[in-house]
C-alpha cells in the first residue's frame, strides 16, 4: 500500500531452491482482473502462494479442488478469497441477473455462479448493489470454503484460516472481511 516493495524471491536463486519443491505459505482466489494480480498486491515471490484466479472469485469443483490442493497436500495454513473494488464481473452479473438477461457464452456460468451474492446485496440494500454484491460473493465463499467437508477440519484445528478480503483499487489496501485468525 505505501509502495515500500520488496520484490523477494524473484532471482535465480529462488527459482533454483523451488524448483524441486513447494511450500508456499498462502492460496489465494482471487478475480481474474488485471488490476489485482495477487503476487505484485502482496510484493511475493516464486513459491510463495498458490494463486487461483476466477471471474469473480466463481467457483466449481475445480476450483475448490485448487484451492484445496495447498491446504491438503502440503499444510499451507491460509487461504484468501480476494475481491475487490469496482470488479466487471461482478458488474455484469449483477446486470444480468437484474434484467434477466444471460450473459453470453460461457460467462453465464459466473453470472450463476454469483447469484446468491446477488441475493444477498438485494436483501441488504444499500447505495451501491455491485460493490455490496462483490464484498459479499468474497464472504459467501470464504464461508463455503471454512465449511468445506475436507478443509472445515483443518480450520477447527487451527492448521487453516480462510479469510475473506476485499482489494480497494484506489488506495491499494487490503480489508478483511471475514475469517481473520484469532491470536492464542
Amino acid at each position: 500500500m505505501s509502495g515500500d516493495l520488496r520484490h523477494p524471491d524473484r532471482d535465480p536463486n529462488r527459482r533454483e531452491f523451488v524448483a524441486q519443491k513447494q511450500e508456499p505459505f498462502g492460496a489465494i482466489l482471487s478475480c481474474i482482473d488485471s488490476r489485482v494480480p495477487p503476487e505484485l498486491l502482496f510484493d511475493t515471490g516464486l513459491g510463495d502462494l498458490y494463486v487461483m484466479r476466477t471471474g469473480g472469485e466463481a467457483v466449481g469443483p475445480v476450483v475448490t479442488g485448487s484451492v484445496e490442493y495447498g491446504p491438503m497436500t502440503s499444510g499451507t495454513p491460509l487461504v484468501v478469497v480476494l475481491g475487490h473494488q469496482r470488479c466487471g464481473a461482478v458488474a455484469a452479473a449483477y446486470k444480468s441477473i437484474r434484467d434477466g438477461k444471460p450473459l453470453p457464452g460461457n460467462l453465464d456460468a459466473i453470472a450463476r455462479a454469483l447469484r446468491p451474492a446477488y441475493e444477498q446485496a438485494v436483501r441488504e440494500g444499500g447505495s451501491d448493489p455491485v460493490e455490496a454484491m462483490a464484498r459479499a460473493q468474497v464472504e459467501l465463499t470464504a464461508a463455503d470454503l471454512r465449511s468445506n467437508q475436507d478443509l472445515a477440519p483443518l480450520v477447527a484445528k487451527g492448521a487453516l484460516a480462510v479469510v475473506g478480503a476485499y482489494y480497494s483499487l484506489d488506495t491499494g489496501k487490503v480489508e478483511v472481511l471475514a475469517g481473520a485468525p484469532t491470536k492464542p
